[in-house]
């Protein structure tokens, strides 16, 4: 086997490319009950408390099984230590994972085939699929919709953006008018969830307003210096630095804490609204030149095939992800089921959502969004790109030569 140079990014398709090699232990050959552990990347004490729940649950009728551990690791670092946990041998039967690595762990042979139930929407499922195969549980399924803070808006002037999207004119022109006559009070405007100059793949949320991509469908051509990209990224390079309806680098604004007219995100987020002080909506992504449109969110939670007890954790991963505790994981993670995509179930796990919210941002955004940029040797494009498009963030950047260097730097690893 020949490996590239490892850098960070790079070791992550080489600890997975090891990971594919051979199969985990017999579970049947095993002595004593099965522990089994499942890396996560929430520290959300309501997650966990769910997940621990749920295999209390599981634990009553299954007495081959011991402990079941859900280990929180940093999002930040996520990807990185979990793959230096599989190449390193300290291989967990379970793992959480992002859809940007899908590709990478779905064609390393790191992860177990498991059963797909036909409940599951072909949507949902077809990031984690290989020759016909399911390779993850697409157990989080989240739309990206714009969180308003409406008491900022009205002070500011401006209509509603729900009233805007009633009218049929919600779109990034007025988004962005509103976000720039909010932060003339000195508040925040439009805030993209995560983004903070650096991580700019959350700004798809955007870009896919104006039909762009970073990279061909089949992930060979760099779609960076395309008209699309181009106009986009010009778009909002405006929004930043013109208009001034966007933060700026370097300065941070909190959306939850009430600073900020609008945020960017995903629809999971408004569980920390449950003690706002102001008065909030939820509305769909503006429409861009390209029309309407949703980008979706996702993670899947894999058997890893080198784990210790790769049957015992396929078995637990049926359990956790059935109907019914699927409709207990709507709570903070969107179904990916067609019957539990209704404003009646969701309804129940998100009070504070109106079945308003539910029909257009939700369930809408799931049956016809796109699913969050992904590619192999995603974590090396990653880096690359980001580096590349710092000079994008001046005022006076060019923003169709600085597209073209992303391109001039990430075809070399598109080619690969």
């Amino acid at each position: 086997m020949r490996f590239r140079s490892l850098t960070a990014a790079g070791t992550v398709a080489a600890m997975l490319a090891l990971a594919g090699c051979g199969g985990g232990s017999d579970d049947a050959g095993a002595s004593g009950p099965a522990d089994l552990r499942m890396t996560i990347w929430s520290a959300n004490a309501k997650h966990t408390a769910l997940f621990e729940q749920i295999a209390a649950e599981y634990k009553k009728t299954h007495p081959d099984v011991g402990k079941i551990t859900f280990e929180s690791i940093p999002i930040e670092n996520y990807t990185t230590a979990l793959t230096t946990q599989i190449g390193g041998g300290n291989v967990p039967d379970l793992a959480w994972i992002l859809e940007s690595t899908a590709q990478d762990f779905v064609t390393s042979g790191a992860l177990a085939p498991i059963d797909k139930d036909p409940d599951l929407l072909p949507s949902t499922t077809k990031t984690w699929e290989k020759d016909g195969q399911l390779f993850a549980y697409p157990f989080s399924t989240s739309p990206l919709g714009v969180f308003v803070n409406t008491d900022l808006v009205t002070a500011a002037g401006r209509p509603a953006p729900a009233q805007q999207v009633a009218a049929g004119n919600w779109t990034w022109e007025q988004a962005t008018a509103t976000g720039a006559a909010v932060q003339k009070s000195g508040k925040g405007g439009i805030v993209v969830g995560d983004f903070d100059y650096k991580g700019w793949d959350t700004l798809n949320s955007i870009w896919a307003g104006w039909g762009a991509r970073p990279w061909s469908e089949d992930g060979k051509t760099c779609g960076f210096d395309q008209p699309e990209m181009v106009a986009a990224m010009t778009a909002i390079h405006k929004m930043v630095f013109t208009d001034q309806a966007m933060p700026g680098p370097g300065v941070t604004k909190d959306f939850f804490a009430g600073d900020a007219a609008m945020v960017v995100t995903q629809i999971s987020r408004a569980a920390l609204l449950e003690k706002a002080k102001f008065k909030w909506d939820l509305v769909p992504l503006p429409k861009g030149p390209a029309g309407e449109y949703a980008v979706v969110g996702q993670a899947g939670i894999g058997v890893l095939k080198r784990g210790k007890h790769v049957d015992a954790a396929k078995d637990f991963l049926a359990f956790f992800s059935n109907q019914e505790n699927s409709a207990k994981l709507a709570a903070f993670f969107p179904p990916p089921r067609k019957s539990q995509l209704t404003s009646a179930v969701l309804a129940k796990a998100n009070p504070l959502l109106k079945p308003a919210q539910l029909e257009s941002v939700v369930i809408d955004g799931i049956e016809r969004g796109d699913i969050k940029t992904s590619h192999t040797g995603y974590a090396e494009l990653q880096q690359t790109v980001r580096a590349a498009l710092d000079p994008l963030w001046k005022p006076d950047a060019d923003v169709k030569a600085v597209m073209s260097g992303v391109c001039a730097k990430v075809n070399p690893l598109l080619a690969k």
